[in-house]
C-alpha cells in the first residue's frame, strides 16, 4: 500500500486528505477502524517516542498522546499497590501493560480520548485495560490474536488499530508544506543516551543509574513534545508534561502543577474517596481533579456532592496539600531548551525535583547553576536543544 485516503484533514473542511509514500510502501497496516489525519500525527510521533525509550533503556515503553504531544509516557516497571489504586487497575500485569497503565495514569484527564503507542507487541493485558477507557486508537509493532479480538470489539467495532513495521527507517530528509511553501530539514535522529549526561555543572554530582534513566525518559519525551516543553519524571514515568507554551517558566509551572496533581492523588483523603456505584470512569476522574483543585466547592456543594460520592468528603485544605507535596522527592525535570533564569529551578524544586537536565547555553547559566546549588540539586547540561514543531 503506497497511500491511504483519509476522511479529512485536521478539520472536516480540509479535503482531500491522505498519507502516502513518494517511493516504496507505507510501513503501516490498518488492522481495524479508519484512522484520521490527527490520529496518524499522534501515532507516528508516539511510535518514535516509545521506540527510542525501549532502545535507550531496554524496558518496554508506552505513551498516551493527545494533539501531537504526550499526555504521559512510561517504562514498564512493575506497579506498586499505590499505583494500582490511583490508576484503577487490578491484578498482575505484563510489563508492556504496566507501561501503558503508568502512561495513561499520569494525567487521566489529558489522556481522555488518547492515541496509544507501544514499543512491544500488544497483549491481552493491554487490550483489557483499553477496553474500559475512552481512547481513539493504538499503534504497536504487533498484536496477539486475543488482544486484536478484544480491541476489534471496542467502540462498536470501530476502534482504530494500526500495526507498524518496527524495522522501518525514515528518509534522512523530511519535507512539509505550509501555506503552499515547502520546508525541508534533516530528520531529527539525535541519539539520546547516558553519554549526554556527563557534563554535570553543579556542586552535587551524585547521579544514580535510576536518575540517569529518568533523565533519558525526560529528554526522549521532550523530543516528541510540542515546544516550548518541560517534563517531570519519577521512576521511569513522566508525571507532568508542559507543552506548547511561549514562556519557559509557564512550561515549568504547568508541568509542575500536573506533577503535583499526580502526587496529590496518592493523598489518603483522595484515595479514601467513596464514589457512588456505577460512576462513569471519566466522571470519577474529573471529580478527583476538581476535588484536588482550588475549585473543590464545585463538587462538594450541598445538593451536588451526592451525585458523585456516597459520603461527603472532607475538604483537602491548602495547608494539607502543601504539606503533602513537600514530602515529594527524587523527581527529575527536563527542558527542551535552556532555562533562562533561576526561577525555573525555584519552581521545580517545590515539586520534589532533585535532578535537572537541560541543554544549557543561557547568558544566565551562572545564576541557574547557583540556584540549583542552593538546593543541592544535580544538574546536567546536554548541549542539545530538542525543539519539536
Amino acid at each position: 500500500m503506497k497511500e491511504l485516503e483519509l476522511k479529512y484533514g485536521c478539520n472536516p473542511n480540509q479535503k482531500p486528505a491522505r498519507i502516502f509514500m513518494e517511493a516504496g510502501e507505507l510501513p503501516i497496516e490498518v488492522r481495524n477502524g479508519r484512522p484520521g489525519y490527527i490520529n496518524f500525527l499522534d501515532a507516528f510521533n508516539a511510535w518514535q517516542l516509545v521506540r527510542e525509550l525501549k532502545e535507550a533503556t531496554g524496558y518496554p515503553a508506552a505513551a498516551s498522546f493527545k494533539h501531537v504531544s504526550p499526555a504521559g509516557a512510561a517504562l514498564g516497571y512493575p506497579l506498586s499497590e499505590t499505583e494500582k489504586a490511583i490508576y484503577f487497575v487490578e491484578g498482575e500485569l505484563s510489563p508492556i501493560a504496566c507501561a501503558y497503565a503508568r502512561a495513561r495514569g499520569a494525567d487521566r484527564l489529558c489522556s481522555y480520548g488518547d492515541w496509544v503507542a507501544l514499543s512491544d507487541v500488544c497483549d491481552a493485558d493491554v487490550a483489557r485495560l483499553l477496553s474500559v477507557e475512552v481512547s481513539d486508537g493504538i499503534i504497536a509493532p504487533g498484536y496477539t490474536d486475543e488482544a486484536l479480538e478484544i480491541l476489534k470489539g471496542k467502540r462498536k467495532g470501530s476502534y482504530n488499530v494500526v500495526s507498524i513495521d518496527p524495522n522501518y527507517v525514515p528518509k534522512p530528509i523530511e519535507r512539509r508544506d505550509i501555506f503552499g511553501i515547502t520546508f525541508e530539514q534533516g530528520h531529527n535522529d539525535l541519539k539520546i543516551d547516558a553519554a549526554m549526561l556527563e557534563n554535570i555543572v553543579t556542586e552535587n554530582k551524585v547521579l544514580s543509574e535510576e536518575a540517569k534513566r529518568d533523565m533519558i525518559v525526560a529528554l526522549i519525551t521532550l523530543k516528541y513534545t510540542q515546544s516550548n516543553s518541560v517534563c517531570y519524571v519519577k521512576n521511569g514515568q513522566a508525571i507532568g508534561v508542559g507543552a506548547g507554551q511561549q514562556s519557559r517558566i509557564h512550561c515549568t509551572r504547568l508541568a509542575g502543577q500536573k506533577a503535583d496533581t499526580w502526587y496529590l492523588r496518592q493523598h489518603p483523603k483522595v484515595m479514601g474517596l467513596q464514589f457512588v456505584d456505577n460512576i462513569r470512569r471519566p466522571d470519577r476522574d474529573n471529580a478527583i481533579d476538581i476535588y484536588i483543585s482550588d475549585e473543590y466547592e464545585d463538587i462538594l456543594a450541598d445538593g451536588v456532592w451526592e451525585n458523585t460520592f456516597k459520603v461527603k468528603p472532607e475538604v483537602l485544605t491548602m495547608e494539607e496539600k502543601k504539606a503533602w507535596i513537600a514530602t515529594q522527592s527524587g523527581v527529575t525535570v527536563g527542558s527542551d531548551a535552556f532555562f533562562p533564569f533561576g526561577d525555573n529551578v525555584e519552581r521545580a524544586r517545590k515539586s520534589g525535583v532533585q535532578y535537572i537536565v537541560q541543554p544549557g547555553g543561557s547568558i544566565r547559566d551562572d545564576h541557574v547553576i547557583m540556584t540549583a546549588n542552593k538546593y543541592d540539586i544535580v544538574m546536567a547540561f546536554t548541549g542539545a536543544r530538542l525543539f519539536h514543531h
